[in-house]
């Protein structure tokens, strides 16, 4: 007789239960299925289909929310608005790095320590 095999469950602790989070962000159910459906949220799956949430979600869904008040605009094209500003963030990042010298590198108006 052979043992069944089962997949790894990923630990659930600390995420947060579909109705759960639907509560803390203050949304019927239904509607956080249809953010998890137009990926507007990540979410995990575990063997019995139930929905598994990260708490930093919230502060996803409160975003979206906030974006939804100011523009007139539908969920689907809330995903587009919200990749273009992550966009924005991660190239306004980039060039601040870029901008600022590494402490160890020396400008060429600088005097140089040795010298």
């Amino acid at each position: 007789m052979t043992t069944p095999r089962y997949l790894p469950v990923p630990s659930r602790a600390g995420w947060l239960e579909h109705e759960e989070f639907a509560r803390r962000v203050g949304l019927h159910p239904v509607l956080v299925r249809r953010f998890v459906a137009l990926g507007l949220v990540a979410v995990r799956r575990d063997g019995d289909g139930r929905l598994w949430f990260r708490p930093t979600e919230v502060a996803a869904v409160a975003r979206l929310l906030r974006l939804r008040a100011a523009l007139p605009l539908n969920y689907a094209a809330l995903a587009l608005v919200v990749d273009l500003l992550d966009r924005v963030a991660e190239l306004e990042t980039a060039l601040r790095l870029a901008a600022s010298p590494s402490p160890d590198v020396l400008r060429s108006d600088q005097a140089h320590p040795f010298r």
